[in-house]
């Protein structure tokens, strides 16, 4: 039976306290969102009210109207998200029940897809069924080399679904098939492979990796940055022509603020204080 999605009895949860969310003031200007699973006794499986709790504090991060990026991780070391509660889901009473478990990750999921800046996956350990599908979610992926990724939910008698649908896109067809069919786990290295995460790199460098994504997140155009994250959203339900004319679009909005001046201004300041630092 798979570590982190192994059947335990239903513990009693504190809700507020499975979801905590950190504030950063960065001195680049703005805010960023750091939201943080908390259940580290069962490896950071989510329950119904957990995942439920994710999709709330998403909602309200996304409100902060200078907020710049959220990074969303686990706490401790051994897990990103261990899944959801398998004592919880062999409890459901009938399907109707456990479809509105599912419906959960979903929430989470779309929660996490519609903020409207950039959301970063901190992962450190095991990402495994919700939690795959959670980290499948946000716009970038960082991972330590110990993590390890997995699709169970074929074990433990049920399809992958929801979010699961989105692995596709970035792993390729075949390695989806793989993980959803066998539900066996693989490697950070694998993961990193077949393009599931962006990064890889060994756990005591893993905040700095964190770190030089936010940098540069929170030194680019706020407003540039949403639209962006709108646009990118927009691309995945839209044919290349279309895709093209609202590119077209979103650059004239851009321009509608002075943001585009402002900063093209300033690169140009910083060039010439080059040049003329060279010429002297």
């Amino acid at each position: 039976m798979d570590v982190t999605m192994a059947s335990m009895a239903e513990p009693h949860y504190d809700r507020e306290d499975l979801i905590l969310v950190r504030w950063e003031a960065r001195s680049e200007g703005g805010r960023v969102a750091y939201v943080i699973v908390n259940n580290v006794e069962k490896k950071n499986a989510l329950p119904v009210e957990g995942r439920a709790l994710l999709a709330e504090k998403m909602a309200e991060v996304s409100q902060e109207a200078d907020l710049r990026c959220v990074v969303l991780t686990g706490a401790g070391t051994e897990a990103f998200i261990g899944g959801a509660n398998i004592g919880q889901m062999s409890e459901f009473p009938d399907h109707v029940v456990a479809e509105r478990g599912s419906k959960t990750t979903h929430h989470a999921c779309d929660s996490i897809r519609r903020v409207p800046v950039p959301v970063i996956a901190r992962i450190d350990g095991y990402c495994l069924g919700a939690g795959m599908e959670i980290a499948t979610a946000c716009d970038m992926r960082v991972a330590s080399t110990r993590s390890r990724f997995g699709m169970p939910e074929v074990k433990y008698g049920v399809p992958s679904g929801m979010e699961a649908c989105l692995i596709p896109r970035l792993t390729g067809w075949g390695k989806a098939m793989e993980l959803v069919f066998t539900g066996e786990m693989i490697s950070a290295e694998e993961a990193y492979h077949f393009t599931y995460i962006e990064k890889l790199v060994a756990p005591d460098e893993l905040d700095a990796a964190i770190e030089r994504w936010v940098h540069s997140i929170c030194m680019a155009g706020p407003r540039a940055i949403r639209i962006q994250k709108e646009l990118c959203r927009d691309w995945e339900q839209m044919s290349i022509a279309d895709a093209v004319q609202a590119g077209v679009r979103a650059v004239g909005r851009a321009h509608t603020s002075d943001e585009p001046k402002r900063l093209m201004t300033a690169w140009r300041e910083r060039q010439k204080a080059k040049r003329l630092q060279r010429k002297s």
